[in-house]
C-alpha cells in the first residue's frame, strides 16, 4: 500500500515519476484565469486564521458542507471562524474521492508543513498549527504568491475588471517596484452584454460617464466599449472572458440590433429572441475588436446558475447553487466562429464547457478553425469547475489528445479566489505526467525524453506564456 499523498502521489510508474519530478514539478506558474483580489495583493494582506483563507467565498467547500447537513450558520452565517473550521474538518474526512480532499491536503503540506490528515479529531491541532504559521511574514499574500513560483496573474473579479472599473489596484501594483510578479487585469464585459437584466439601463449610464461617450444607441455603445478596451489595454490587459449560458448563433441586422438595444435602454421588456440576437451581435463586435488587438477570447458556457430559489433569496448569487446545463451547442459555436473567420477576424479563442459531454464536440470544432499564425489558435480550455478533478482532467486531456494536439494545450488555470490554490497546478501536473507516462509505459509513445520534456514543460507553463504573449522574466 502506498503512503498517503507522498512525493509520488498519483504517479504510479517510473516514467510518470521522472516526467513530474524532472520536468513538471519546478516549472513556474502563469495564472491566466483566476478570481483573486488585486487589492489584497496591493495591500499584501495577512490572514488572521485558516478559515479566512479557506472558507471565505469558497463555494466549492460550502456545497460539501451543505451536503453533510451542516447548518448555514457554520457556512456563511455568524458562527465563529473556529466553529466554521471544525465543521469543515468534519466534512472533509467524509470527502473520499473528492478533489477537495487532495487540494486541501496539498495546501496543508506545501504551505504549512502538515503531513497528517485533517478530520474532526485533528481540527484543533491543524487550527493551531496553521494560525501560528499565518502570523509569519512569509505567509503574507505576496509571499504566498512568491513561494508558489508564480510569474504572472490575470485577475477576474466579480466587482472589478468590468469595462467601467477604474483598475486602481492594478495601477498601484504596476507602479510598485517592490513586487516582481505581474498582476494584470482581464476584461469581463458580461454586464454590457446582459441587456435582459433590470439594471441594464443604469449600467449604460455608468458606461457613458466613465467613457465620456453618451450611450444612446448601439453604435455609441460600441464606441464606449472600444474606449474602455483601450483603457484596459493601457493597463496591460490582453485577455477577455465571457460567461455564457450557452453559445446561441442568432444573426441579425445592425438595424434590428439597434432597435433591441434602444428598447432595453428605455427600460422596456426584451423577448428571449431579441436577447439572443443582441448578444450574438455583441459577441461578434467584441471578438473582432479582440482580433485587432491580438487579445485572447475565453468563452465559458454550460452553467445553469443560482438554482435554489430559497437560498438565492437569503444569500444572493454565486453562493454555491449552480449546476451543469445539459446543452451541447456545437453547431451554434461553429457558426459563431465561422462568422468571424469569414472576414479573417477570428481571435485566439479558448472554449470551456461545464458539461463534460461537450469534450468531443469542442475537440472537433477546434480543428475547423486553427490558423498558421498561432499553433493551437483555438483551444479547448482545461477541465473547468465541476470537472476540475482527476477524472475530469483525464477525460478532457484524453479527448483533446484523441481529436487534436495535446502538446499545444495551454494547460491548467486556477479559476480560484484563494491564494493557497496554486497547488492545483501541482495536482494537474501530476495527473498530466501520469497520463503521458502511462502511454509511454504501454508502448503507445516512445521513451524519447527530449520530446517528452518539451511536451510536459509546454503544457505546464511554456505554451501559455507563448499563446497569451506574456512578457515574463
Amino acid at each position: 500500500m502506498k503512503a498517503f499523498m507522498d512525493k509520488d502521489f498519483l504517479l504510479s510508474s517510473e516514467t510518470s515519476q521522472k516526467l513530474f519530478h524532472e520536468y513538471a514539478e519546478n516549472m513556474p506558474i502563469v495564472d491566466y484565469h483566476c478570481h483573486i483580489n488585486p487589492q489584497e495583493i496591493a495591500e499584501d494582506r495577512k490572514f488572521e486564521n485558516i478559515t479566512q483563507v479557506w472558507l471565505g467565498g469558497d463555494h466549492y467547500k460550502w456545497r460539501q458542507m451543505r451536503s453533510n447537513g451542516v447548518d448555514e450558520k457554520y457556512i456563511t452565517g455568524d458562527a465563529t471562524d473556529r466553529e466554521k473550521f471544525q465543521k469543515w474538518a468534519e466534512t472533509l474526512e467524509k470527502a473520499i474521492g473528492n478533489p477537495l480532499y487532495h487540494w486541501s491536503h496539498l495546501e496543508l503540506q506545501r504551505y504549512f508543513g502538515y503531513t497528517g490528515h485533517l478530520c474532526g479529531e485533528t481540527a484543533e491541532e491543524v487550527w493551531n498549527l496553521c494560525n501560528a504559521k499565518l502570523q509569519e511574514d512569509g505567509m503574507s499574500v505576496r509571499n504566498l504568491i512568491r513561494q508558489s513560483n508564480v510569474k504572472l496573474i490575470c485577475t477576474l473579479i466579480c466587482t472589478t475588471d468590468d469595462p467601467v472599473d477604474s483598475l486602481e489596484w492594478h495601477k498601484k501594483l504596476a507602479e510598485d517596484d517592490t513586487f516582481e510578479v505581474q498582476v494584470l487585469p482581464a476584461w469581463r464585459p458580461d454586464k454590457a452584454m446582459n441587456l435582459e437584466k433590470p439594471e441594464y439601463a443604469d449600467y449604460m449610464k455608468t458606461l457613458s460617464e466613465v467613457s465620456g461617450i453618451e450611450v444612446k444607441d448601439f453604435a455609441t455603445m460600441k464606441e464606449a466599449i472600444l474606449n474602455r478596451m483601450d483603457f484596459f489595454a493601457s493597463r496591460g490587459c490582453s485577455v477577455s472572458d465571457h460567461a455564457l449560458e450557452y453559445v446561441m448563433y442568432a444573426p441579425a441586422t445592425e438595424e434590428e440590433v439597434d432597435v433591441i438595444f434602444k428598447k432595453a435602454l428605455a427600460g422596456e421588456s426584451i423577448t428571449r429572441d431579441e436577447e439572443m440576437k443582441f448578444k450574438m451581435a455583441f459577441m461578434q463586435f467584441v471578438a473582432r475588436a479582440y482580433h485587432k488587438r491580438n487579445w485572447v477570447m475565453q468563452i465559458h458556457y454550460g452553467c445553469k446558475r443560482d438554482n435554489n430559489a430559497l437560498m438565492y433569496a437569503k444569500l444572493g448569487p454565486d453562493t454555491g447553487f449552480d449546476c451543469i446545463n445539459n446543452y451541447a451547442p456545437s453547431a451554434q459555436t461553429a457558426d459563431f466562429l465561422n462568422s468571424l473567420i469569414a472576414t479573417d477576424e477570428l481571435p485566439k479563442t479558448i472554449l470551456y464547457s461545464l458539461n463534460p459531454c461537450d469534450n468531443e464536440a469542442i475537440g472537433t470544432i477546434l480543428g475547423c478553425f486553427q490558423g498558421t499564425e498561432t499553433a493551437g489558435k483555438i483551444q479547448q480550455g482545461g477541465a473547468w469547475w465541476f470537472n476540475d478533478h482527476k477524472t475530469g482532467m483525464i477525460a478532457q486531456m484524453t479527448s483533446l489528445a484523441n481529436l487534436g494536439l495535446l502538446s499545444n494545450f495551454v494547460g491548467m488555470l486556477t479559476d480560484s479566489r484563494s491564494f493557497l490554490s496554486y497547488t492545483r497546478h501541482e495536482y494537474f501536473r501530476r495527473i498530466l505526467c501520469e497520463l503521458i507516462g502511462g502511454w509511454v509505459e504501454n508502448g503507445e509513445y516512445p521513451a524519447d525524453y527530449k520530446v517528452l520534456e518539451q511536451i510536459v514543460k509546454g503544457i505546464s507553463y511554456n505554451n501559455a506564456v507563448k499563446y497569451f504573449g506574456f512578457d515574463v522574466k
